[in-house]
């Protein structure tokens, strides 16, 4: 590695000021800090060494998304290749390219193939996963060269969340415009990494969610094919009958006759967005974050509580005769293991910039966020999901929520010790 790092040297005076490409230096900036240690330290006191900076932080994000983007490349694949081999006469893969691809490379429509599973996911995921960031590295390129500012890792996070919520079949080009209005308008409007006051990837989806409904939600998106229709849990029971889905509720069998059991939706075999379906791999990413101090659990069990505490209150006081739609009657355990629940709790609530700062703003925002899920969720059938207004919701509040919390402790600091 030292021929690169002399050659990096080397080329460093023709980046920095006076140099020939001068503009070009956040560039040069980000590939130099990119693969090594930046060369700089601090020289006059105080300041604190810590292990963890941005880089490292956002790395061990990555690390923590390892199995979610796993799911993303099986369970797409194994949702596909199930209906295929369901009714191959009627259902087909709704790309011929991927199709010709996959073919070419000797595998057949089985669900039962492992690898199989992974290649035909891996056709659908990489293409978002690619787009998103290159369009997203342009934007962010572009307000770093005008502003004369380092590029910042955390779009690396970004470009890997935002591809894990949507659906397989989104169109590469809306993946396009909604990375690009996520990174602009949630991000760097406001000044950049560490200035943004929502959460990029959620504005991001949210943009897609309202500017192209019909490609986001639906019953033809979740599953990479042509000829079959079918939603999500929380889909079918916003618009279902309360008394014929959940009439008795058969709770810990089937999701109120939708063939879908709570293990089904706790490993994430079912259908919905690439990476937000499985629990268990939202667990495993949750360890890592909370082991590494990088996630806040106090966030994390404040959405869990919240969500759990306002679920409970809906389920036991609903009737299947007066409750309309079906997601009224949705057990609390259910509510935890369908949709994008799990992944938003762990990964987009407990975003450090967006996300309330004092532990006790911590644990009121937690909490917020998870009785708006199910607020969303039951009340406003238009809107199934709920955790990702809930999320953007709570980041417009996160700020007002710390400053009570530090008034507070001002006030009670005054009162303890006196102030003449």
């Amino acid at each position: 590695m030292k021929p690169l790092r002399n050659m990096l040297d080397k080329l460093g005076p023709q980046f920095h000021t006076g140099g020939k490409y001068e503009k070009l230096y956040p560039l040069y900036e980000a590939a130099d800090t990119f693969l090594y240690t930046p060369g700089e330290a601090t020289t006059r006191p105080t300041h604190i060494r810590d292990a963890i900076d941005l880089k490292r932080m956002m790395s061990i994000v990555i690390v923590a998304l390892i199995p979610a983007i796993f799911m993303a490349f099986w369970n797409t694949g194994y949702q596909a290749n199930l209906q295929i081999a369901n009714d191959p006469d009627v259902v087909t893969l709704s790309s011929p390219w991927r199709a010709n691809i996959y073919e070419s490379l000797g595998f057949s429509f089985d669900p039962a193939s492992f690898l199989g599973n992974i290649v035909l996911g891996g056709l659908y995921f990489l293409p978002v996963y690619i787009v998103c960031m290159t369009v997203g590295g342009i934007c962010e390129v572009i307000f770093c060269i005008v502003r004369r500012h380092d590029i910042n890792e955390g779009f690396l996070v970004t470009g890997m969340l935002f591809p894990l919520t949507l659906p397989p079949t989104i169109p590469l080009w809306q993946v396009a415009t909604g990375i690009a209005f996520g990174v602009v308008i949630g991000k760097e409007i406001f000044g950049g990494t560490g200035k943004n006051f929502l959460n990029p990837a959620l504005t991001a989806r949210a943009y897609l969610y309202f500017a192209h409904p019909s490609d986001i939600t639906g019953n033809t998106v979740w599953t990479a094919v042509d000829g079959y229709s079918g939603a999500t849990v929380l889909g079918e029971l916003a618009t279902s009958n309360a008394a014929d889905k959940l009439a008795p509720v058969t709770d810990a069998v089937t999701a109120g006759g939708l063939g879908v059991t709570w293990w089904d939706a706790f490993w994430g075999t079912i259908q919905g967005s690439m990476g937000e379906t499985s629990v268990a791999a939202c667990l495993i990413g949750a360890v890592i974050l909370i082991a590494t101090g990088i996630g806040s659990w106090r966030i994390m069990a404040g959405v869990t509580i919240g969500a759990l505490a306002f679920s409970t209150l809906l389920w036991h006081f609903s009737e299947p005769a007066t409750a309309g739609a079906g997601i009224w009657l949705l057990p609390p355990w259910w509510q935890l293991v369908v949709g994008g629940f799990a992944f938003g709790t762990v990964f987009m609530a407990t975003d450090p910039v967006s996300a309330s700062m004092t532990d006790a703003g911590k644990w009121i925002y937690g909490l917020l966020i998870g009785a708006m899920t199910i607020l969303i969720r039951v009340v406003n059938p238009a809107f199934p999901e709920g955790i990702m207004l809930a999320i953007l919701f709570g980041n417009v509040f996160a700020p007002l929520i710390d400053y009570f919390v530090v008034q507070a402790n001002i006030k009670r600091r005054m009162a303890r010790y006196g102030n003449s």
